[in-house]
């Protein structure tokens, strides 16, 4: 029996509440609480930008959903969540945080404007190799001889508050949440078991959970709401029931061919031995043959001796 400790509220999805909560700035917090999870510091989003990342999308409704903010310390941070397997997606993480530096650009402003980015990429399906449910990446410079992490000058870090060269660069964070175990041993892990399974526990206490439980609570929302939630969900159902059977197919098309050509190829190594017997079979009646003609030239050579006049 499930003790009132773990109590769990099937609640709606995170991907279909983040837009819809960003236009409430009373309900900000549930974001804030996700971000200073993860990035490990206070985070105060102060805007909620405009970009043609979060822009809809036809294919929103089962596929992507991006939303581009603004912290309290003036640097962007991009939330994408990801359902469909895109292989060249590392590529896409690259496109989308050098497009939220320019876009911030204005023609003429000084290059010290640039933002601070960092890219949050939530995905549900096998990104690159790798066990683990939480990656993070960011630029280093190293000295190639002395392996010296290359800092910032005093004046530098005065203007832009970093140490490292490095961290006026993008960072990146990847959840692959489908690798999570279920076992929530962080605060960070009780967010991810809320984005994998919706659902929150009674005494999961990171910050923005607390809140995201009464929130997002499904008969919390109008009729029209909850119509259009469950639409979402059918129309990712489809979607990926169309991928699943579309691998499917391609594997059994794969496999076929692949029986096929065994196949093909088991004939004709059968057909080169059915060959290389026959010609052994030739050779071997041909050796026979000689064998016999030279018996007959030896039988002729002992008549010839015989009836010889020197005998």
């Amino acid at each position: 029996m499930t003790s009132k400790n773990n109590k769990e509220r099937v609640l709606v999805s995170f991907d279909w509440a983040l837009k819809r909560l960003l236009r409430n700035k009373a309900d900000f917090d549930v974001v804030e609480g996700f971000l200073s999870e993860l990035l490990e510091r206070p985070i105060t989003i102060t805007d909620v930008l405009e970009s043609e990342s979060n822009k809809e999308h036809p294919t929103d409704k089962h596929n992507r959903v991006d939303v581009v903010v603004k912290d309290d310390r003036g640097e962007i941070i991009l939330i994408e969540l990801q359902f469909i397997l895109e292989i060249d997606y590392f590529q896409r993480m690259l496109y989308g945080a050098s497009k939220a530096v320019v876009e911030r650009m204005e023609q003429g402003d000084k290059y010290m404007k640039i933002n601070k980015v960092y890219s949050i990429n939530i995905v549900y399906f096998d990104l690159g190799h790798g066990k683990d449910y939480v990656y993070w990446g960011k630029t280093h410079f190293k000295g190639i001889h002395d392996h010296e992490i290359l800092k910032l000058s005093e004046e530098q870090h005065k203007i832009f508050e970093k140490i490292e060269a490095g961290d006026l660069f993008p960072e990146y964070y990847i959840l692959k949440v489908n690798n999570f175990d279920d076992v929530a041993k962080t605060s960070l892990d009780e967010w991810i078991y809320f984005l994998k399974n919706n659902k929150i526990k009674e005494n999961f206490r990171a910050k923005g959970l607390i809140k995201a439980r009464d929130i997002l609570d499904f008969h919390r929302f109008s009729q029209a709401e909850q119509n259009d939630y469950n639409a979402l969900w059918m129309a990712k159902s489809h979607a990926r029931s169309q991928i699943a059977s579309a691998k499917q197919m391609g594997e059994s098309k794969a496999e076929a061919k692949y029986s096929k050509a065994i196949k093909e190829k088991d004939k004709a190594i059968k057909k080169q031995d059915k060959a290389l017997k026959e010609k052994d079979k030739a050779l071997k009646e041909q050796k026979k043959a000689l064998e016999e003609q030279k018996k007959e030239i030896e039988e002729l050579k002992r008549l010839l001796n015989k009836n010889s006049p020197d005998q």
